[in-house]
C-alpha cells in the first residue's frame, strides 16, 4: 500500500493537484499496485516554508515555482528496476498532464516493513 505525499507551493489549483496525483497513481498501478489502493495527501506550503536549492545536485535547468516533491512510502521489497519503471511512467504522465517540466519534480521512495502498517481499527494485518 503506497502512501503518497505531494508537497508543493501554495496557490496551485485543485485541478493541477489532481492531475499530479492521478499521474502518480497511474504510474503505481502500472507497476502492479491495485487500482483501489489510493492513499494520497497534499501539503501546500508558503515559499518561506518550502525551501530548496534551484539546481542541486544535477539538474539540467533550475527549479522554479512549479517545483514539487513527491514522497512514496512503500512496504519493503520494491526493486530498483520497479522504481525506475515507476519514475519513467510518472515523468511521462506529468509532462503530458499537467505539463510539468521533469526537472521540477523530485521523487523520494521510502520503505517500511509490513508490521508498521495499521490500515484501520488498530489492526496489524501482516504481523502476528
Amino acid at each position: 500500500m503506497p502512501l503518497v505525499t505531494l508537497t508543493l507551493n501554495r496557490g496551485k489549483s485543485a485541478a493541477h493537484k489532481t492531475a499530479i496525483l492521478d499521474a502518480v497513481h497511474r504510474a503505481l498501478v502500472a507497476s502492479g499496485v491495485p487500482p483501489t489502493d489510493r492513499f494520497q495527501r497534499v501539503l501546500e506550503l508558503d515559499a518561506e516554508h518550502f525551501r530548496y536549492d534551484p539546481s542541486y545536485p544535477d539538474l539540467q535547468r533550475p527549479r522554479d515555482g512549479d517545483f514539487i516533491l513527491i514522497e512514496v512510502l512503500f512496504s519493503v521489497g520494491r526493486s530498483v528496476k520497479v522504481k525506475k519503471a515507476i519514475l519513467a511512467h510518472l515523468m511521462a504522465g506529468l509532462v503530458e498532464e499537467p505539463g510539468l517540466d521533469p526537472e521540477n519534480v523530485m521523487v523520494c521512495f521510502k520503505e517500511t516493513a509490513w508490521e508498521n502498517w495499521a490500515f484501520g481499527g488498530g489492526r496489524l494485518l501482516h504481523a502476528s
